[in-house]
């Protein structure tokens, strides 16, 4: 997803219309984590399923508009292709599973601390981070402590999902790294059928080894995945490719970490999880430090919201 040329000013006032699409997607991707939470259905094969699924919907696509772009796909891209489905793939196998150890609240809070990731994997390439980044960096990893902290003392259980979702962020970052590599040169449509692809193809056997059902689904079930599929994997991820046309990927970024309080009030109606006051100093700090490293980037680079 690569901003136009327009957008030039890291935090410039998008169009009304971009302002509808993100709130769209940012509902939808809000909706992951209450509806993985709630579901029954295993967290790995919910991953399969919605990889799968995710690649079944775009493949068609891709090969109807970008057919000669598939067949002449280099090596490298290959490669890099390959490597950013294995990243996601194992991305979800940390972080979905973390919502049944500890609260959609903290799991979402840290999962997406996917930027500050990013942004130490980009320092070690020999990228500059700008001072007011390392402050974000600082002030995010402080409020990583007072949560993880926090929730040691509500339930001990907390710290494994906790400690799930910090290694979902860090696979985040790292697949989104790896598919900036491919992103230069090849178009959404093929980059993404073929990751959700090869994401797939590495849970499979995972689900396998671990005797995780993949079928034999009540209805609403099977209506969960879909609307994993639809609105988180689809039509949230969708949207924001949409938008970064004609938004700049640091007003897309901030717009997307509305995600947390969306996926916590959702949670907190739905599911009945309502997280204790303590929690709040350490969700701003988070908030806080993430719009930091945000807004301290390049707004032509381009983003990509964590795969939730």
């Amino acid at each position: 997803m690569t901003p136009g040329s327009g957008a030039t000013n890291a935090i410039g006032r998008p169009p009304a219309s971009d302002l509808v699409l993100l709130g769209i997607a940012v509902l939808a991707i809000a909706t992951s984590a209450p509806l993985i939470a709630a579901s029954s259905v295993a967290p790995l094969a919910i991953s399969f399923w919605r990889s799968l699924l995710g690649s079944a919907v775009t493949l068609p696509w891709a090969w109807f508009r970008h057919r000669e772009e598939m067949r002449s796909l280099s090596r490298y891209e290959l490669r890099w292709t390959g490597i950013a489905g294995v990243l996601l793939a194992l991305h979800f196998a940390a972080w979905l599973p973390s919502l049944q150890f500890t609260t959609v609240a903290s799991s979402t809070a840290l999962v997406s601390l996917q930027p500050v990731w990013a942004a130490l994997l980009a320092r070690s390439q020999g990228a500059y981070i700008p001072r007011s980044a390392w402050v974000g960096i600082a002030i995010a990893l402080l409020g990583v402590l007072v949560l993880t902290g926090i929730d040691v003392s509500v339930d001990p259980r907390h710290l494994i999902g906790d400690l799930l979702a910090l290694v979902g962020g860090m696979l985040s970052a790292a697949y989104v790294t790896a598919g900036e590599r491919v992103r230069r040169t090849v178009s959404t449509p093929t980059y993404t059928s073929m990751a959700y692809g090869v994401s797939a193809l590495v849970l499979l056997p995972m689900c396998l080894l671990l005797g995780q059902g993949l079928w034999g689904y009540t209805t609403s079930e099977w209506a969960t995945i879909a609307a994993l599929t639809v609105g988180a994997q689809l039509l949230g991820h969708t949207l924001i490719a949409r938008v970064l046309r004609t938004t700049s990927a640091t007003v897309t970024s901030l717009a997307i970490l509305l995600e947390m309080p969306g996926a916590t009030i959702i949670a907190a109606v739905w599911l009945g999880q309502v997280p204790p006051p303590a929690i709040i100093p350490a969700i701003v700090l988070l908030f806080a430090g993430l719009v930091l490293v945000i807004r301290s980037g390049d707004p032509r680079v381009p983003s990509e919201s964590p795969p939730v």
